[in-house]
């Protein structure tokens, strides 16, 4: 048995590491004993850098950097674990490989293993300072049970006095520190306890690799079926030493160290084209391999790579995965430029981007991000000049990168007369394909210089052509997108006409989630001086078709209204017209007429949601009509009429469901927000009040449904309120 020597903590000295190496290692060690304590197999502390919204991984335990280099930088707004905890400030728990696929579908795609973590924020003094996180084999309880739970609480609580113990001003420049990269306690490589500790894990074994993949111990048998020396093997990765290994023997590895259980593969060999049956045994200090010849008996191989044929890693094809599965939702331009920015800036470390695309001899700007407003207002509707970057990404369709700002002028002399520096210093234009049309450029910029490799340019390049095909849904999406808003926008009342006594104000808006227009409505019809109607409804459906629905019952409660009818007489009249059009769509209003000389209201209610009154004295109530069935299901449906005075000062809020109904939400405690905000805020003036009423629903992320939202006042005199 030969051994190699293999490193058990690896990281570069830079500029801000003296003082960080001594807090790093003792939160490395309390990192180490607390995983030991739960049974998990790797950890990390990911710290967050001053000023910035991205998270930068610190410390590593049990797992090699390149496994996590596709998250060693990530946005805060991303969508994992270690993310979502600094967020929410919660404990974040995935049980396994069905969990990942429902929580995080994309991560579940990039790395397809049965595994569990748990994710913790770490919170100073000052606030949040990171998060933590640790990783099982296999799947555990749904519930993370109480024992894990209170033991990331218990590190999280630790690692945070240890960080601010040496750190007392707040974090540093973290993101001049390279990450310290701890191995598990292991023996000393070459000796006979790294022999036994290798037998240990498998009685006949025969390869043994430590956490960073390199081989510490190995027989001569495995050297012989490897077709390698021993000495050429130890202290190397072997599918560095063995290219027809790369790709297929990576795979297990990464498997097998990311789920912490057993993985098994067939892989046609190079030398003599024979087959090897790879096992893989790992713990917390290692992996243990088994290599043995496989019998001819028909079974499925995994065929090595051609000889010198360069293979990307799995880990290297992450990022595509990730943003595949990630751009599968985005359905606008702004859209992507927010993903982009938060998926591949920070794990590439670079600082800008701008989509660019060319609009007859112009070039438009899509999207930016990371670029002072200044800088990106050069690219947009500039002239189409060959000597730009961005114009030869265009006409060649190649990628193209530059690592300096001298490279980029020799390539470009008449850039900098053209254009001028937009102060970086290394740039990736990766050309946007689609379906063989060629829709643009994306631009990526770093600040400092930049090597790219070659797989990261061949994953960039991937990216690019998959940014592309987005784009191309992306912008169709957005023309029906703004169509449809005219569409609906010009069905709406584009101004309320003038009561006096009367104070009004209304808003719409959009639902975050499809494409199509929805049927919410209101209207204000003046009847005399001293009366006015007001409508509000909700056609079901998001479509054309319940847009136009929507505008013929406005014109009908229009013309009804006009006619002076009761409320309740209205709707009748408007389900009767509604029942013979027959659309197969159904409908919710609600009628209220105001009499400006005695001060009161009637309202008509046909399944629409209760409106709300505030009165002079601050008083919030609901109004709760009869009502009656919904517009559009029945001929001879009646609808009853409620009264209620609506003295000077008085405000009734009107509203579509979408405002209080979405999903998880429960729709009493929901009102009751409503009610609350109407109850502090009534006072303000209408225009203002609309935007306290709406906050709720302009800060949710995804919203299913359409709003409309009235607001009517009765005041002393016009203009009021």
């Amino acid at each position: 048995m030969s051994g190699g020597e293999t490193p058990s903590a690896a990281r570069a000295t830079g500029p801000a590491s003296a003082g960080g190496d001594e807090a790093l290692k003792a939160a490395a060690g309390q990192l180490r004993r607390a995983l030991t304590r739960l049974g998990a197999h790797a950890g990390g502390l990911f710290l967050l850098e001053p000023g910035d919204q991205v998270l930068r991984l610190a410390l590593l335990c049990g797992m090699p950097q390149d496994i996590a280099a596709p998250g060693e930088r990530v946005s805060v707004d991303s969508e994992m674990p270690s993310t979502d905890t600094v967020r929410t400030g919660q404990l974040v728990w995935v049980n396994g490989q069905e969990s990942w696929m429902r929580s995080y579908p994309r991560i579940a795609v990039a790395a397809p293993y049965d595994f569990s973590l748990a994710a913790v924020p770490v919170t100073g003094p000052r606030g949040t300072l990171g998060s933590l996180f640790a990783v099982w084999p296999g799947s555990l309880p749904s519930s993370v049970p109480d024992d894990l739970r209170d033991g990331m609480w218990r590190l999280a609580e630790g690692v945070a006095a240890e960080l601010e113990r040496f750190w007392p001003g707040g974090l540093p420049g973290v993101d001049e520190m390279p990450p310290l990269i701890l191995g598990a306690p292991a023996p000393e490589p070459g000796t006979a306890e790294a022999a036994e500790s290798m037998a240990a894990r498998l009685p006949e074994g025969v390869l043994a690799l430590d956490n960073d993949g390199r081989v510490t111990s190995l027989t001569p048998a495995a050297a012989e079926l490897l077709g390698e020396p021993e000495q050429r093997l130890l202290g190397a990765r072997p599918w560095d030493e063995l290219p027809w290994l790369r790709e297929p023997f990576y795979e297990l590895y990464r498997a097998a160290l990311l789920g912490g259980r057993p993985a098994s593969g067939i892989i046609v060999a190079a030398p003599g084209d024979h087959r090897l049956s790879f096992d893989l045994y790992p713990d917390a200090s290692g992996i243990t391999v088994r290599v043995t010849r496989a019998a001819d008996d028909g079974s499925a191989a995994v065929p090595a790579g051609q000889d010198g044929a360069q293979q990307v890693h799995a880990g290297t094809l992450h990022h595509v995965l990730h943003l595949a599965s990630a751009l599968t939702q985005a359905v606008s331009v702004q859209d992507i430029v927010d993903l982009v920015a938060d998926e591949i800036i920070p794990a590439y470390g670079a600082q800008a981007l701008a989509l660019l695309t060319a609009e007859g001899r112009r070039l438009k700007l899509l999207g930016h991000h990371g670029y002072p407003p200044e800088v990106a207002a050069r690219y947009d509707n500039s002239p189409w000049f060959p000597s730009q970057p961005g114009v030869r990404g265009l006409g060649r369709g190649r990628p193209a990168f530059y690592e300096s700002l001298e490279e980029l002028n020799r390539a470009f002399p008449e850039r900098a007369t053209a254009q001028g520096h937009d102060g970086m210093a290394s740039w990736a234009f990766l050309p946007l394909i689609a379906s063989g049309r060629h829709m643009g450029t994306c631009i990526l910029a770093y600040a400092r210089p930049h090597r790219f490799g070659t797989s990261e340019r061949a994953v960039l390049t991937s990216l690019g052509g998959l940014i592309a095909q987005a784009l191309d849904r992306a912008r169709l999406y957005d023309k029906k997108l703004e169509l449809a808003h005219v569409l609906q926008q010009g069905m709406l009342p584009r101004t309320l006409p003038e009561v006096p006594g009367l104070a009004t104000a209304a808003c719409y808006l959009p639902g975050t989630e499809g494409m199509d227009i929805g049927g919410d409505f209101y209207d204000l019809v003046r009847l005399r001086d001293d009366a006015a109607a007001a409508v509000i409804g909700d056609v079901q459906g998001h479509n054309v078709a319940a847009a136009a629905l929507m505008g013929q019952i406005r014109s009908a409660v229009h013309a009804f209204a006009t006619a002076e009818a009761a409320p309740g007489r209205i709707l009748s009249a408007t389900n009767r017209l509604l029942m013979e059009l027959d659309p197969g769509l159904f409908a919710s209003s609600a009628f209220l007429r105001l009499d400006l000389r005695s001060r009161t209201a009637c309202l008509a209610s046909a399944g629409h949601p209760h409106p709300l009154v505030r009165t002079p004295d601050g008083e919030v109530r609901v109004v709760r009509s009869p009502g009656g069935l919904l517009l559009g299901i029945e001929a001879e449906s009646e609808y009853p009429v409620a009264e209620f005075p609506i003295p000077v000062g008085t405000t009734v809020v009107l509203y579509t469901d979408g405002l209080i109904e979405s999903p998880g939400t429960d729709l009493d405690e929901a009102l009751d927000a409503l009610a609350a905000d109407l109850a502090r805020s009534g006072d303000l003036p209408l225009e203002e009040l609309a935007t306290v009423l709406i906050r709720r629903a302009t800060t949710a992320r995804h919203r299913t449904d359409d709003i409309a939202l009235f607001l009517l006042r009765s005041v002393s005199h016009p203009g009021a309120g």
